[in-house]
């Protein structure tokens, strides 16, 4: 969890303003995850992996998967169109992925005060909710300079709910991308 926690040291600030997680889970947020899920209850843990139709060894595989395909990227410099690619895998596997598999699940099983429980809400709720629909529903484009992304998601539940338009800047995806990747990372491996 070491390399994890690092990675998201750039993000501690976000963490206390945005989560309100403070030092020094802010500072250590894959190994806090971890120490958290790993120390529910068997039940709960075994609640969580029948939760879903996938075994547990095939999601990390999956994952594992990701982080090859997003290495290699980093090591071929990225050429237009392997960028677009990745920036579709990336958000189906941050958000429409882990949101279903792990987040949703999870956060029924943590205790409300869990710094694990604030990153499942935070990646599950407002903003990052109706990007994700944006993504599963292909309501989303890039901005004009490249600098974020455009997307569309209901108001509400209701499927005659207006569509309102969002945006999110390359920045603030990052850091939610981080998030949930970490988040995701944590909790497979603990479980």
């Amino acid at each position: 969890m070491d390399h994890l926690d690092k990675q998201m040291q750039v993000w501690s600030t976000r963490l206390r303003d945005d989560l309100r997680i403070g030092p020094p889970e802010s500072n250590q947020l894959a190994t806090t995850i971890a120490r958290e899920v790993g120390s529910l209850s068997d039940d709960a843990k075994q609640r969580v992996r029948d939760a879903s139709q996938i075994p547990l060894k095939t999601r990390i595989e999956e994952l594992i998967g990701f982080q090859g395909f997003m290495d290699h990227v980093a090591d071929t410099g990225g050429a237009p169109v392997v960028v677009r690619a990745q920036v579709v895998y990336q958000n189906y596997i941050c958000f429409v992925y882990l949101g279903e598999s792990c987040f949703n699940v999870l956060k029924r099983e943590l205790p409300s005060d869990s710094t694990a429980r604030k990153c499942c809400r935070f990646l599950t709720d407002n903003r990052v909710r109706a990007f994700r629909n944006a993504v599963a529903h292909a309501n989303w484009r890039y901005l004009s300079d490249f600098s974020g992304l455009e997307y569309w998601a209901r108001k509400g539940a209701e499927p005659n709910d207006p569509m309102v338009r969002f945006e999110v800047s390359q920045h603030d995806l990052g850091f939610w991308q981080a998030l949930a990747r970490c988040t995701g990372y944590a909790a497979f491996l603990s479980l």
